[in-house]
């Protein structure tokens, strides 16, 4: 049965690897997440309205 033991290996590494892209991934999302608080709020521009009369 030592042929399995390569193959374990390798699903191993791939699963290691695909977390430590995960947490890459995740890290970066939450360096570029822009806080609720920094956000500004979007005033409705009317001026639209007014040369529609």
């Amino acid at each position: 049965m030592r042929g399995d033991e390569p193959v374990g290996k390798d699903e191993q590494s791939e699963a290691v690897e695909r977390e430590a892209a995960k947490q890459r991934l995740l890290a970066q999302a939450e360096a570029e997440r822009v806080p609720v608080d920094d956000t500004t709020r979007a005033v409705p521009d009317r001026r639209w309205r007014r040369d529609q009369r």
